[in-house]
């Protein structure tokens, strides 16, 4: 039983790495998506129900913005094709219980090489059909 045990307490770190990396790795598709205007990219990660909400904080005031997730995806085919944008994530920390994980992610946005705003993302995710998917996102903006 002892060596049960043990054995146990050495494997638990490496499964909770693993189910760690399966949280970045969500995020890390659903940015790629992003930046490459593959909405299908997007989707593959998103649940269908995802809520996209921003706390926008500026000099008249901080306001709550919401999103749906279709208006969301129809945004990309209004960008032009010359806008090159950036999300560049700064670090990640993931906690996980059972089915549901959350991300939280500060991040560094570019337009065209030049930083526009930061903030900190906050994903949630729900494990579903042995997938992680992103239900909502949550992000602050601040300009510098």
């Amino acid at each position: 039983m002892r060596k049960i045990v043990v054995c146990l307490l050495i494997l638990l770190p490496f499964y909770t790495k693993a189910q760690n990396q399966e949280i970045e790795n969500t995020v890390k598709t659903f940015f790629e998506g992003f930046h490459a205007k593959d909405t299908t990219k997007i989707k593959s990660v998103c649940h269908d129900k995802m809520l996209l909400q921003s706390i926008m904080e500026g000099k008249k005031g901080t306001k709550l913005e919401e999103e749906k997730a279709s208006e969301f995806i129809k945004s990309f085919a209004a960008f032009p094709k010359d806008l090159k944008f950036e999300e560049k994530i700064l670090s990640y920390k993931v906690q996980i219980d059972g089915m549901m994980a959350h991300a939280w992610t500060p991040y560094e946005f570019y337009i065209n090489d030049k930083l526009s705003h930061s903030g900190v993302n906050s994903f949630t995710l729900y494990f579903e059909n042995n997938q992680w998917k992103i239900v909502h996102i949550i992000d602050t903006r601040r300009k510098k």
